[in-house]
């Protein structure tokens, strides 16, 4: 087993904690501007860490994220796309028959949690998994809360009918009961060893509930556009007081001085129910607002506090970055990502590179009339995307169509600029289709012989006038 000790052989090797929120948009702390969400454990980490301003999720959606995550390796690696089927929409209305989409990581992927643990460290996961039934089979020592669904079954509020979490007193909220299991892990693990806790909280994925006295708060505040918005913020508020609570335990206990910690979202926000203007669209869409997420990392002496960065980071980058930074050896599997930790440490300035995202499946609309997707049904048809400096291309497979953007200039990405800059699109296209190759990714061809252009019609009107709200 390798030593314990970094790779400077004078301080021991690092804990790490990594909070990850769910659904939470790019904009939804008060340290990446709102005025509105109150996050002040939140915005105090991120005085003394290094704040990502242009960093990615895995995916536009929630177990293809944490699966990239885990992996380093993107979803046609791993094939995971999404949640359940991948036929997802009305049946008349998708022109493809989407690839097959995989439910859960297969076993002989090396996650971060195996790596980590092979070096000697505590390894446990609080709160959403979603990638399989037990995360203990993925290299976690304890496992609170975590199995295969991707929202609270039985609501935030206790009873929480979760194998993995015993019940407290009725009426208990399920993101304190998260926390103070993850503190009693803390408190109880051996301390001469390193620790790896992954606190993945449920919050804040519908369904949208929260504590009566924070609806009531944010209901005083004012309307923010949307009716859902008080109890939207009331669970952001009350998963930053939660993550209070863990960042005092480590510093009252002095665990903080030698503790990486690392702080992001799975994925963009839902657009209905908290927009991310100026990004277009939101979760399960790949203009910005669905996969542009917050990012922030500190790490006491090592890492220079209260600053920012452009650098261009995703979720495939935080294995090998964090392989590199404890001096281990790399899986034998191929990985996608590629090691930040120059940027971690010295600020310097991040290697050009694309970045890619393939999505070959079909997510409906949340909402037809809020969504801002490229049309009312779906948040995403299936398409590939890849990102090269300030260029951005979407390509859609249904129909061939392609959209670049410079998101320097047009971060909403409103003007598809293909006619106006011909050669950059055509040499980004290659790259995109020369990714896919070296991915082996599939691309769907095959007619959906359900679809039926006038009923889709129908639908889309149907969906349009709407009066109800739209379910999650």
């Amino acid at each position: 087993m390798a030593t314990l000790l970094s790779a400077d052989n004078h301080k021991p090797r690092p804990n790490i904690l990594f909070i990850l929120a769910d659904d939470l948009g790019w904009k939804d702390t008060g340290f990446m501007g709102s005025a509105f969400f109150e996050t002040p454990n939140l915005d105090q980490l991120a005085s003394e860490s290094l704040v990502f301003l242009q960093a990615y999720a895995g995916a536009a959606n929630c177990a293809p994220s944490r699966a990239c995550l885990m992996t380093g390796m993107q979803s046609p690696r791993h094939g995971i796309y999404t949640v359940s089927s991948s036929k997802r929409g009305n049946d008349v209305t998708r022109k493809l028959i989407p690839t097959k989409n995989v439910n859960i990581l297969y076993d002989k992927a090396v996650t971060l949690a195996e790596l980590l643990k092979d070096i000697g460290y505590q390894t446990c996961q609080a709160g959403k998994w979603h990638l399989g039934n037990d995360s203990r089979s993925q290299g976690f020592d304890r496992n609170i809360g975590g199995w295969t669904t991707g929202s609270p079954r039985g609501g935030y509020f206790a009873p929480w009918q979760n194998p993995f979490l015993e019940n407290g007193p009725e009426g208990e909220y399920l993101t304190d009961r998260i926390t103070t299991k993850a503190l009693e892990w803390l408190k109880d693990r051996d301390k001469e060893k390193p620790f790896f806790l992954y606190l993945p909280y449920y919050a804040v994925h519908t369904p949208l509930q929260a504590k009566a006295e924070l609806i009531e708060k944010y209901k005083k505040k004012g309307p923010r556009g949307e009716v859902g918005h008080p109890v939207y913020a009331g669970m952001v508020e009350n998963m930053d007081t939660q993550i209070g609570r863990v960042l005092n335990y480590l510093h009252e206990t002095g665990a903080n001085e030698n503790t990486l910690i690392i702080f992001s979202s799975d994925n963009g926000g839902i657009r209905s129910i908290s927009p991310q203007d100026p990004l277009r669209a939101g979760k399960g869409s790949y203009y910005e607002g669905g996969i542009r997420v917050p990012m922030t990392v500190s790490w006491p002496g090592k890492i220079e506090p209260g600053t920012n960065t452009d650098a261009v980071v995703t979720f495939v980058d935080w294995l090998p970055t964090l392989i590199k930074l404890l001096d281990h050896s790399l899986p034998d599997q191929p990985l996608d990502g590629i090691d930040f930790s120059s940027v971690l440490l010295n600020q310097e300035p991040f290697p050009s590179r694309s970045i890619y995202f393939h999505f070959p499946i079909y997510l409906q609309a949340y909402n037809p009339l809020r969504d801002d997707g490229r049309d009312p049904l779906f948040r995403t048809r299936p398409g590939s995307v890849i990102r090269k400096g300030n260029w951005k291309l979407h390509e859609y497979f249904e129909d061939g169509a392609l959209e670049l953007y410079n998101l320097s200039t047009d971060i909403g990405e409103t003007r598809n600029l293909t006619k106006s800059f011909p050669q950059i699109t055509k040499a980004l296209y290659i790259e995109l289709k020369e990714w896919r190759a070296e991915q082996n990714a599939d691309v769907p061809k095959d007619a959906n012989p359900d679809y039926d252009p006038v009923a889709a019609k129908d639908f889309l009107v149907k969906q349009l006038n709407r009066n109800e709200k739209p379910v999650y």
